[in-house]
């Protein structure tokens, strides 16, 4: 009768959480004692209750008598077969109390607070750097090991999380199931759909704190902000120069290889990058796209037209480090 009332006389003397029962505070009191006297005889893991354990052993058989009777998805454990389902319903219970967004589990609401208190329980013992979460922790310490399990069979190419693999899956099969409700546009990734929204509403979320300079994607800010620290991380291994993307290296190391694989098709001239051979299209075709807004002079390039802009600001950007004049 003790369940019916509400009643919960046994009380831990560690803790003081009570129970209806003496036997669940027996199994309780393992908690405290890290006693565990059932194990598993494949695998040696050890658990405080038997039907934890004869859990545990479906993973071993490879049992799931547990059906979804939506999608016939099987589950080896009915928890996780009633927790799948809030997907088919759109259910979600557990709600939280500051920005009333509602999550399927209580362990995600838990983990989703954190972003509310900003405490950052976890910490990775390479880098000091802490997560909220266990799981973002666990695929951080993949930067440290280098550790990449997941494999493409089609060219071999390896991932250090199941996603990556899975989106990257889709170059093979040139599935994009991500379509963009404005024009129409297709995409594998969405990430990249969610990018290339923003150029139709036009928003520029990412914020640098030093210029105030706005950018779509926080990639943007991240590149930008290596202006400002002058970090060009990415390095030529023939004569040294750096470059603050690696996508700057990449052009940059044609140079060497000579390689011209971009020829204009009026003068036959060959130039080693494609943005380098549409400036060249410019002097044929006489087209001058970029106007100053201050006086209207157009010019053929995007950088002319900055340059000729610090006429109007008399802004001097280019600082000598010995004498400091500015040019």
């Amino acid at each position: 009768m003790m369940n019916h009332t509400g009643k919960k006389p046994h009380r831990c003397a560690v803790c003081d959480k009570g129970y209806s029962r003496v036997g669940y505070l027996k199994l309780h009191m393992m908690n405290h004692t890290g006693e565990k006297p059932h194990h598993c005889v494949v695998c040696e893991k050890r658990f405080i209750q038997l039907g934890h354990l004869k859990r545990h052993m479906l993973i071993h058989t490879g049992e799931k008598p547990h059906r979804c009777n939506v999608c016939e998805k099987r589950f080896n454990n009915v928890g996780h077969l009633k927790r799948h389902m809030l997907i088919h319903t759109g259910e979600k219970p557990h709600r939280c109390n500051v920005c009333k967004k509602g999550f399927r589990q209580a362990g995600y609401l838990k983990t989703h607070m954190l972003i509310h208190t900003g405490e950052k329980p976890h910490r990775c013992n390479v880098c000091e750097k802490r997560f909220n979460n266990v799981g973002h922790l666990k695929r951080h310490m993949l930067i440290h090991t280098g550790d990449k399990p997941h494999r493409c069979d089609v060219c071999e190419k390896r991932f250090c999380r199941a996603g990556y693999l899975k989106t990257h899956m889709l170059v093979h099969t040139g599935e994009k199931p991500h379509r963009c409700e404005v024009c129409e546009k297709r995409f594998s990734n969405v990430g990249n759909l969610n990018a290339h929204i923003l150029i139709h509403t036009g928003d520029k979320l990412h914020r640098c704190n030093i210029c105030n300079k706005s950018f779509r994607q926080r990639v943007g800010v991240k590149m930008h902000m290596r202006i400002h620290t002058n970090e060009k991380p990415h390095q030529c291994n023939v004569c040294n120069k750096r470059f603050r993307q690696g996508v700057h290296l990449k052009s940059h190391m044609i140079t060497h290889t000579v390689e011209k694989l971009y020829p204009c098709n009026v003068c036959e001239q060959k130039f080693s990058r494609m943005a380098v051979l549409k400036r060249h299209m410019l002097t044929h075709i006489k087209e001058k796209p970029h106007q100053c807004n201050a006086c209207g002079k157009r010019f053929g390039l995007n950088g002319s037209v900055k340059r000729h802009m610090l006429t109007h600001t008399n802004e001097k950007t280019h600082g000598c480090d010995t004498c400091e004049k500015s040019v």
